[in-house]
């Protein structure tokens, strides 16, 4: 019985703690940088949404909106590329 409380305390927390490490706003910055290439960083901030934390960056495109993408802070998958009329 201990055997296995041991092997589920292991396992939560390794889970913990892998989600514990952000991948930083340098890395983040480049992976949104692939889906805004040629553009113009505007402002990047790391913020908590929808229950997640992010780094939001914003580009500005060529004809003065906006495109908005964010990378998820600890798995550095893009979550979303917003686009922003003016």
């Amino acid at each position: 019985m201990s055997i296995v409380v041991a092997i589920v305390v292991s396992t939560f927390g390794t889970g913990a703690s892998a989600q514990g490490k952000r991948i930083g706003m340098k890395r983040a910055q480049e992976i949104a940088s692939s889906r805004a290439t040629g553009l113009i960083l505007k402002a990047k901030v790391l913020e908590r949404e929808k229950g997640k934390w992010i780094y939001s960056f914003e580009f500005r495109n060529r004809d003065g909106s906006v495109r908005e993408v964010n990378v998820d802070a600890y798995t550095g998958e893009i979550v979303s590329v917003e686009h922003e009329k003016n």
